[in-house]
């Protein structure tokens, strides 16, 4: 598994061997002892998520508050989608900035988030399975999230706004100026 760092500290990008015959292709997308080995840091998964999404669909920027903030794995398995990160980290020397990358079923690149960053995606094909390893449970009064469209993130999600599909309360969510961190 090759793994890089992106321009955020500690948000990496693991690309996996693939082995690919006539039947088809099989690559590892997680092994604990290797994964923490690379990245080189301690993390225990304890949940999982799968979320379902057709083409346009903007899902973000959300993130867990506190001690309930989540490291996530994040991949797709269909499709592709455009992956934003946002650094939320006040210690970090990448606080405010942000990454993304276009991360897919054919490309079969994962993202690690570390604990403290915002994470969003849109989706770019029809049927996206996006899966979510979380290393701490969802909590509901931990939840929240920044405006994908927020002026200060300067976010190009590269898709007009009239073609993207919020939901309501992600449309609602706060600026980044109007963050408690």
């Amino acid at each position: 598994m090759k793994v890089t760092e992106t321009i955020l500290e500690g948000c990496f990008v693991l690309e996996p061997k693939s082995f690919k015959d006539n039947r088809g292709v099989f690559y590892e997308s997680y092994q604990k002892e290797r994964f923490e080995e690379l990245l080189g840091t301690k993390v225990n998964f304890v949940q999982d998520n799968v979320s379902v999404s057709k083409k346009g669909v903007v899902r973000g920027l959300h993130y867990q508050k506190g001690k309930y903030a989540q490291a996530k794995l994040v991949q797709v398995l269909k499709g592709s989608v455009l992956d934003v990160v946002v650094d939320l980290r006040k210690e970090s020397n990448t606080f405010g900035k942000h990454f993304k990358m276009e991360i897919s079923s054919e490309n079969r690149k994962a993202i690690f988030i570390p604990k403290g960053c915002a994470h969003g995606f849109l989706a770019l094909t029809e049927d996206v399975i996006f899966s979510y390893k979380c290393d701490h449970y969802y909590h509901p009064e931990a939840e929240a999230g920044i405006l994908f469209k927020d002026p200060n993130l300067n976010i190009d999600w590269e898709l007009p706004e009239v073609e993207m599909i919020l939901s309501e309360k992600d449309l609602e969510l706060p600026l980044w100026k109007e963050l408690e961190l």
